[in-house]
């Protein structure tokens, strides 16, 4: 199977020794504790579950500066994206300053032990320009409507970095117990089935016609063995699909419309950052540390709004150096039905005009879900379209 990012093993930050774990919680009723961000826990889990191979903790400033600029580490490892821990001024009392390990609150949960205890490298604070140039670098963008630039800015000014040994997946596995996966289960669940090639394909959102050709197209191209369906199970921006409704659809599809034993159907619990390209690459990264061989990067890959051009999250892959990864990129074009053709196609492969495919927006979408109008057949699956379609009745 295809190695982890920067090692040879997978190395997951969660306890998984139930006496160490239980006396890791005992431990953390007594420390200085903290209430990190959403995203910050959803770092916190992604440690824990292995996807975030090889890292041991949170970054600091220097790590993630550098990271922001070369998307590298200072020891040379590639990595994408900052993994920070910020908070709010506020929130580092003295007692924080002089603590050498302290326990980390989910907000995202309520009556559950820290999700992770932290050994205190550093305490430091971000300057605005700093603050600002992480935000350029990651994002290609300093507007505050950007959900990722709202999120990173709301965070604080603190920055804690340090190792962590992680005691919980937050609400992950009791709120998706049949759908949650860490990247040790998955690569468990691949060498069970006894595939070898495996490609993956992110999603944030319901699988239309054109998401399940993609797929079907992709496994083709590269000879894959099975597909992984890869779901994002954290939090979204307003109006995104809801986890549940998107697990629910997703799973009615492939029972119905595709091979038995050719896709795996999991989720991983993470927010997300809508960074585009470098969101593409992390992607990348965290499905070679699940066993993947290969990602569907598709157009807009992780973008919001027109931040991003359609196809800049595959030609920042052209960027990075050789022997970075060793996860390869399957590049997907725009998918629709063609009436001229009589089937879904990648728009760069069809020789007929647009007048001739089939686009809905998802503004249309959502208002013919609402008004409780049957999508085309073309678009959707029935079974699928009746899902969402109960949802935004429910919804409205």
């Amino acid at each position: 199977m295809i190695k982890p990012h920067g090692s040879d093993t997978l190395n997951p930050l969660y306890v998984a020794d139930d006496s160490k774990r239980a006396a890791l919680i005992e431990e953390a009723k007594n420390l200085p504790a903290i209430l990190i961000s959403s995203g910050t826990a959803a770092s916190a889990v992604m440690l824990g579950s292995g996807y975030f191979n090889p890292l041991t903790g949170y970054m600091n400033l220097a790590e993630a500066t550098s990271v922001a600029q070369n998307m590298t580490l200072p020891n040379g490892l590639f990595w994408p994206v900052p993994v920070m821990n910020i908070v709010k001024s506020e929130q580092v009392t003295d007692t924080i300053k002089n603590a050498d390990r302290i326990a980390l609150l989910d907000p995202n949960v309520d009556g559950q032990p820290p999700i992770a205890v932290m050994d205190v490298a550093r305490i430091e604070e971000i300057s605005d320009d700093q603050r600002t140039y992480l935000i350029e670098q990651i994002f290609r963008t300093t507007d505050p409507a950007h959900p990722g630039v709202e999120a990173f800015t709301e965070m604080g000014n603190q920055v804690i970095s340090g190792s962590i040994q992680v005691l919980n997946y937050s609400y992950f596995r009791s709120d998706f117990p049949d759908t949650f996966r860490t990247a040790t289960e998955i690569r468990e669940d691949i060498a069970k089935r006894g595939w070898n090639t495996v490609v993956a394909f992110q999603t944030r959102n319901p699988m239309h016609r054109a998401h399940e050709e993609l797929c079907k197209i992709a496994q083709s191209e590269v000879n894959a063995d099975g597909i992984l369906i890869h779901m994002l199970l954290g939090r979204l921006k307003p109006g995104d699909i809801p986890a549940h409704v998107r697990d629910a659809s997703i799973r009615k599809m492939v029972e119905l419309y595709f091979p038995e034993n050719t896709v795996s159907i999991t989720g991983y619990g993470f927010d997300m950052l809508y960074a585009g390209p470098r969101e593409a690459v992390l992607h990348a990264v965290f499905r070679q540390n699940c066993g993947c061989t290969h990602l569907i990067v598709g157009r807009d890959h992780a973008g919001v709004g027109d931040y991003y051009g359609p196809f800049d999250a595959q030609t920042i892959f052209d960027d990075i150096p050789d022997g970075a990864l060793e996860i390869e990129i399957f590049r997907g074009d725009h998918t629709v039905w063609c009436n001229k053709c009589g089937e879904i196609v990648m728009i760069r492969d069809c020789p007929h005009e647009q007048e001739n495919h089939l686009f809905l927006s998802g503004t249309k979408v959502r208002d013919m879900l609402a008004a409780g109008e049957m999508l085309p057949p073309e678009f959707a699956r029935p079974e699928v379209a009746e899902i969402l379609m109960k949802f935004y009745q429910e919804e409205g």
